[in-house]
């Protein structure tokens, strides 16, 4: 048994099909073919059972990719503790982010990565949760950052920073003109009573979005019918469509701190703490973390904190 074989039994029951595993594994077909046959005479026992053109895993064969899965996730780590031991400058990170948070961490976080670490290469990726979660339990990135969600008992979790939903409006709009409470230290955001927004036009994530979520639950909460003229996935498209006084938006106060605008919103707070939501970073359980990784998750917790021009 080598790590070539584990590979080939797990990418065979990957497709169940010979030949899409084999351009997969970028072998020919009959010589992945002859390396299934030559393992299963060696163990005495069939790992798939062979219906037309489709190979499905015998129960030995599910325990064998189990074990299988496990050495290769355990060979992975041992290679990233070995580079680092060597001390090599060279490496990488498959990082997945929310489509929301993306356009906005990166541009901030990658120049204060590369100031420290020019050498390690970041590949970045923008999935939903879901798919988040199912390619970091299958080892094929590294971290996965996500606002609240549900917890995989195969992952760690850390909280990188917590943060408002702030109301966001045109400065062209009435609200803006009527800032009712000042700013101040504890909260830089005047306050505004969401129950008097009734007649407002809302610009609304959808509701499996964490952004979108929050807000249900808030207008919900506020007895509010909201009228809605558009619907978006994309954070900074609802804040430019707030620039244009179409209507007034959530989102939060990170996302409208690192945007770049040409007139920036005016921005409200609730003094409400369920408009407040946390950004998690999450890794797979008794994973090695390189010297590299540690420090992207603390540039990441220090981009929440507003602390990157300061640290870097």
């Amino acid at each position: 048994m080598n790590i070539h074989e584990l590979n080939y039994v797990l990418c065979i029951a990957k497709h169940q099909n010979m030949t899409k595993a084999a351009q997969e594994l970028f072998i020919s077909q009959p010589t992945l073919s002859k390396h299934l046959g030559k393992l299963e005479r060696e163990l005495g026992i069939k790992l798939f059972s062979r219906v037309d053109n489709c190979y499905i895993p015998t129960y030995a064969g599910r325990r064998y990719m189990e074990y299988a899965s496990g050495v290769l996730e355990l060979t992975r780590d041992w290679e990233k503790e070995l580079a680092d031991l060597r001390s090599q400058n060279d490496g990488e990170l498959n990082v997945a982010f929310p489509l929301m948070r993306s356009s906005c961490m990166i541009p901030r976080i990658l120049p204060a990565f590369r100031r420290i670490h020019p050498n390690i290469r970041l590949n970045f990726l923008e999935e939903t949760y879901a798919i988040q979660e199912r390619l970091l339990t299958d080892s094929r990135i590294d971290f996965a950052i996500f606002s609240d969600g549900s917890l995989n008992p195969k992952l760690e979790y850390e909280t990188l920073g917590h943060e408002e939903i702030l109301l966001a409006v045109s400065p062209d709009h009435p609200l803006a003109r009527k800032v009712r409470s000042a700013a101040c230290k504890d909260n830089p955001y005047p306050q505004v009573d969401l129950s008097e927004l009734g007649n407002e036009k809302f610009i609304l994530h959808f509701p499996e979005q964490n952004t979108g979520a929050i807000t249900e639950q808030l207008l919900k909460k506020y007895g509010i019918k909201p009228k809605v003229p558009f619907y978006t996935r994309n954070t900074q498209a609802a804040l430019l469509l707030v620039q244009q006084n179409e209507g007034i938006c959530f989102a939060p106060e990170t996302y409208i701190q690192n945007m770049t605008f040409r007139t920036p919103p005016v921005c409200f707070s609730l003094h409400d703490p369920d408009a407040f939501t946390s950004t998690i970073i999450a890794y797979r359980k008794g994973a090695y973390l390189t010297s590299y990784a540690l420090d992207f998750i603390q540039i990441s917790k220090d981009y929440f904190g507003g602390h990157l021009n300061k640290q870097y």
